[in-house]
């Protein structure tokens, strides 16, 4: 879609101003049910109109050149407050530069129309937060669109906007594609810079959420590159080859958690054939539990990202808003205050032995199947539907150990839950060869064709 809209603004057949207005419509009319855009740019009008002009002029106005583009609010827009989803960050200055990743779409061409939502400090794999309440799904409105990425998800899945921003510590961009029906990938750590430096230092990079796999190849072919200052960063962008798996494994959890519910079993055993079928045959069922057997590599994100984030704050920080905190972010505070430094060393050491047995899983030519998420669907504020609890666990996705271990680790479509939210796919490929991932996710689109937005929506440009 992205290629098409660009081309249109280039041969003039649709202005950036005219694109730009239809989001600012679309969020004004769509919004107000979903709960997905915290704060809207109306000088994007402008900044289009100066677009327009300049391809008049002749100017080169780059491959996203007049495309509407929202941003999560975590991710620093110049001249819009950063909140990070939190009270304590309510009253924040506006932002004195943009981020990383606005920074380099913006160069592309593309317009920041507004902010997305997201839970307190993206801890979480629901959107909800005490500052601007729930981000509801577009597909049921009962349900949540994930998180931590949720609020570009859900407006993206609205068609208030083609191209929303997403960052993934967790599964935050992989979730919401799963549950919003969005292609999302999480790439090779450090094929993206990173800037500032992340609360979760090891495990959280930027990466694209889009429509459609050609979609999510553009962002990451802009978004890609170093930054000064990141020692994990590739020195050089990394190539994004078209190149198919020769072996498929499959496995229904990542992670001991017990069997999956009987409808994602369903799901995915379907999945699992339309690829062994359209895509790359045969596959080959693995046991849950048998990728990760030095321990259990979800509970250790914990470990880590509750450390690490109370550390980037400081005790005295996290004492004194303690009372404006989320009760999701006062458990992550508690957790580190009771958490021994040991513990949190061990957790460094075992993640290589993580990455050694994917590594040897897949070599340089294997992919992993798995459903995205592991349950159907959540409440928007959080409740899980089966067990009745608030608040999401580590049992409800398949997306913690790819962060844990650097993979690259793409979610598609790939069916529909009895409750109307999507089920995703995700596909898991050796580490650098994020173009392997790209391309097998393109095979299962064309042989799985999907609809742009949820039922009742306008795709973007229609």
């Amino acid at each position: 879609m992205l290629h098409e809209l660009a081309s249109e603004v280039r041969e003039r057949t649709v202005s950036a101003e005219e694109l730009v207005r239809s989001s600012l419509q679309r969020i004004e009319r769509d919004d107000p049910a979903i709960g997905a855009v915290i704060s809207v740019r109306e000088q994007a009008v402008e900044e289009a109109r100066a677009l327009d002009q300049r391809l008049a002029s002749g100017d080169d106005v780059g491959p996203l050149g007049g495309i509407p583009l929202l941003v999560k609010d975590m991710e620093p827009v110049e001249g819009v407050p950063t909140t990070y989803g939190s009270m304590v960050f309510a009253d924040a200055a506006p932002a004195e530069a943009d981020g990383l990743i606005p920074e380099r779409l913006k160069a592309a061409g593309a317009i920041v129309v507004g902010k997305t939502n997201q839970p307190e400090f993206a801890f979480a794999g629901y959107t909800d937060n005490l500052l601007y309440g729930p981000t509801r799904n577009p597909w049921n409105l009962e349900a949540s669109p994930g998180g931590s990425s949720g609020g570009s998800g859900a407006a993206m899945a609205a068609g208030m906007a083609p191209i929303a921003t997403a960052t993934d510590g967790g599964g935050s961009i992989r979730i919401p594609a799963g549950w919003c029906g969005l292609v999302g990938l999480k790439p090779t750590n450090g094929v993206i810079g990173r800037r500032p430096i992340p609360e979760w230092i090891d495990l959280s990079t930027y990466g694209p959420l889009g429509l459609t796999v050609d979609d999510v190849r553009l962002l990451l072919e802009i978004e890609r590159g170093p930054v000064p200052g990141d020692p994990t960063a590739l020195p050089e962008p990394l190539p994004i080859r078209e190149e198919m798996p020769a072996r498929v494994f499959a496995v229904p959890r990542l992670v001991d958690f017990g069997p999956l519910p009987a409808e994602m079993q369903r799901l995915f055993e379907e999945a699992v054939g339309s690829f062994e079928e359209n895509v790359v045959g045969p596959v080959e069922m693995l046991e849950i539990g048998s990728v990760f057997r030095a321990g259990n590599p979800s509970d250790d994100w914990l470990v880590s990202c509750a450390i690490e984030h109370v550390h980037r704050f400081g005790w005295d920080f996290c004492d004194a808003n303690y009372e404006r905190f989320s009760p999701l972010f006062q458990g992550v505070v508690d957790f580190a205050r009771k958490t021994p430094l040991e513990e949190y060393l061990q957790v460094r050491r075992r993640r290589f032995e993580y990455v050694r047995e994917l590594d040897e899983l897949l070599g340089d030519d294997a992919v992993l199947l798995c459903p995205t998420n592991c349950v159907s669907w959540i409440h928007a504020a959080g409740k899980h539907p089966e067990t009745g609890e608030w608040g999401d666990s580590a049992d409800a996705f398949n997306t913690d150990p790819q962060n844990m271990t650097n993979h690259p680790a793409i979610s598609v479509p790939a069916g529909l839950t009895e409750s109307g939210v999507p089920f995703g796919l995700e596909i898991t490929a050796p580490r650098f060869r994020d173009g392997t991932a790209l391309t097998a996710a393109a095979a299962w689109e064309r042989a799985n064709p999907w609809p742009l937005v949820a039922p009742g929506y306008e795709p973007f440009g229609a």
